[in-house]
């Protein structure tokens, strides 16, 4: 027999022997990716309960309100999203007039969420042109206001929860949408996070997360990066941030998360389960000159995060479902339907009130009526559906007095909405 003939038997006879290692590899390659589904479910509690169905809605109810929470804010004639030109959409703060990557972030997180890819690329598009620093100290950094009308950013220093959320939605788009598809969703996470941990405080510009306290800054340059703000400390984002940025830095993430929980610890009454809107990194109350220390509108997003970390990944529960109780208890001794907004910690009113959109006064903002609504995830004690009762009957429409605002107020009304239906949830890679 020839070398060739040699080759071609030996050929032939090797090739079921192959298709065998072949199939074996394969079955390997499925067993690896089950155990990776697998991990995730444990490392996950995977426990998004629909609140609403419990309390006894029907589901059909549920969809049409989370449907029209959505057109509201983002459709609707009071809409907050416009779509600029071809490929680009913002989300705007219209009571302060400005674009905020707070509200932009946010509608990011939201249409991945809710799986509508072309809002998040418009609004993703919109940010890294306008918003993003391309070069300088604060490269990869985002301005965190905006003039819609002139084009030019108010402000070119950062607010770090915008990173944060950034981050966290561009991850999960990374997941749910892979980065073969227009934006290297990935790519874009990852050149936050490198250019994040490049700062050396040139220029004043710093890490967005503080190294030696493990704590997100409040502002990550100058003197903003010296406090911090109790609600930026969103634990589960962290945990995400562990498990998908794979960036080298896993730890110190997983260990953010949990300096997180440990610090709202010590920020939130004991009592009332209250916090002040800036703390330092012990979680102390922080007073401005201007404004003593008190609950306002920033520390209204604290018990929706608790609870979104406590539905995520359930590593706090004995003090979550302490700390739900007492805020919970605390907000129904002012009424649960006349609750109003702002608060000393230790649960009297406050010597002097924040204005909003031109607006000085107390109320019973929905808003706040939302996130506390999310409380109901933790604590499930009998009569904890009130305040799920409550923000299914509030009304996302102005007030008597002509306030209204479907950003603040509405963005949060929509994720709260998201989170006790259960569509608020990890988003694992396809």
């Amino acid at each position: 027999m020839s070398q060739k003939n040699k080759f071609l038997h030996t050929s032939k006879t090797m090739l079921p022997l192959v298709f065998l290692i072949s199939l074996l590899c394969l079955s390997c390659k499925a067993d690896k990716g089950d155990q990776l589904r697998e991990n995730e479910k444990k490392f996950h509690t995977g426990n998004y309960v629909n609140l609403f169905l419990e309390a006894g809605y029907e589901q059909a109810a549920i969809d049409r309100k989370i449907e029209k929470a959505y057109y509201d804010i983002f459709e609707g004639p009071e809409r907050v999203y416009f779509e600029l030109g071809d490929s680009m959409a913002y989300v705007s703060d219209l009571k302060n007039h400005d674009v905020r990557t707070e509200g932009v972030s946010y509608g990011m997180m939201i249409a991945v969420q809710l799986d509508k890819k072309d809002v998040f690329d418009r609004i993703w598009r919109f940010c890294r042109h306008y918003l993003q620093h391309q070069d300088g100290p604060r490269e990869a950094y985002f301005a965190w206001s905006f003039d819609p009308l002139t084009m030019t950013q108010n402000y070119e220093n950062s607010a770090s929860d915008g990173e944060l959320y950034f981050i966290t939605s561009l991850l999960f788009a990374s997941n749910r949408w892979g980065n073969q598809t227009g934006i290297d969703y990935y790519g874009e996470a990852r050149r936050i996070l490198d250019a994040m941990w490049a700062k050396d405080s040139t220029g004043g510009v710093v890490n967005l997360m503080d190294t030696t306290h493990k704590q997100i800054t409040f502002v990550p340059e100058g003197w903003g990066a010296t406090f911090t703000d109790p609600s930026y400390h969103v634990p589960a984002f962290f945990e995400i941030w562990a498990e998908y940025a794979k960036d080298g830095h896993e730890q110190f993430y997983s260990d953010c998360a949990d300096t997180a929980r440990a610090f709202l610890h010590r920020a939130c009454h004991p009592v009332t389960g209250l916090n002040a809107d800036h703390t330092d990194y012990q979680g102390n109350p922080l007073s401005a000159p201007w404004m003593e220390a008190a609950f306002r509108y920033d520390s209204w997003r604290v018990p929706m995060n608790i609870a979104m970390d406590y539905v995520w990944y359930g590593k706090d529960k004995v003090w979550q479902e302490d700390y739900a109780k007492r805020f919970q208890k605390f907000l129904r001794s002012k009424g649960i339907h006349s609750f109003e907004d702002q608060f000393n910690m230790d649960g009297t009113e406050p010597g002097t009130i924040l204005q909003a959109g031109g607006f000085k006064k107390l109320r019973h903002s929905i808003g706040l009526v939302a996130t506390a609504a999310t409380t109901s995830l933790i604590n499930r004690e009998e009569g904890s559906l009130d305040f799920v009762n409550a923000l299914w009957n509030a009304k996302l429409e102005p007030y008597e007095d002509g306030y209204f605002d479907p950003y603040y107020d509405g963005l949060l009304y929509l994720f709260s909405l998201m989170h006790l239906s259960g569509n608020y949830r990890i988003i694992i890679p396809e």
